[in-house]
């Protein structure tokens, strides 16, 4: 059963594994399987640093995407009062680390529905609020949905970002006027203008 986020990155990976995920400028488009290798990449780099329990990124890039989703299959909470992830787990010589690999490993048992994670909610909490939107939107892996990456860092793409993970979806990070990305043809399809009133107070406790 998935009762954390940790283990919603996990289950996605292993069921829709070439499905895609993730289409961002500079990445292309990445399937659930490649998602998750990245993810757990800045995941290994923040556990060898030994990064504090809280930490935060805000590149502008999909990498802040990537981190925020490390941070929380990692068990650290993500604020931005927190730690900045250095630059050089995003793709660089601490991405991937090894010495990160047994801690994060280690972390399966230690995250918990009850793991603080962000605003104040804990894991368990944002995946009851994840299910309750889910139904509310009708989203699956079928679903495309466009989101404009200058709007990243904010609460409701966050909150759409973390729908579209949990209901298997495709999810893009636009640059203004991109229109569709470099997602392979057999993916593309119209993509709805984005609207962000369903996810208006997701965060708030």
């Amino acid at each position: 059963m998935t009762q954390t986020l940790r283990d919603l990155l996990i289950q996605r990976a292993a069921r829709l594994q070439e499905r895609p995920a993730l289409t961002a400028p500079g990445w292309g488009t990445l399937s659930y399987a490649q998602l998750r290798n990245r993810v757990e990449g800045v995941a290994l780099g923040l556990l060898a640093i030994e990064s504090g329990p809280v930490v935060f990124s805000a590149t502008g890039t999909a990498w802040d995407w990537a981190a925020e989703v490390a941070a929380a299959a990692s068990g650290l909470a993500w604020d931005p009062a927190g730690q900045a992830v250095p630059p050089e787990i995003f793709g660089g010589s601490s991405f991937n680390d090894e010495v990160g690999r047994g801690p994060y490993h280690l972390r399966e048992q230690v995250v918990q529905a009850s793991t603080p994670f962000t605003s104040g909610l804990d894991h368990g909490e944002i995946m009851a609020r994840l299910c309750r939107l889910n139904v509310q939107l009708g989203w699956d892996h079928a679903t495309q949905v466009g989101l404009p990456l200058a709007r990243l860092g904010e609460a409701p793409i966050r909150a759409a970002l973390w729908s579209a993970l949990y209901a298997g979806a495709h999810a893009e990070l636009e640059p203004p006027s991109s229109g569709s990305l470099a997602s392979p043809a057999r993916w593309r399809k119209t993509v709805p203008p984005w609207d962000p009133s369903p996810f208006l107070g997701f965060w708030q406790s």
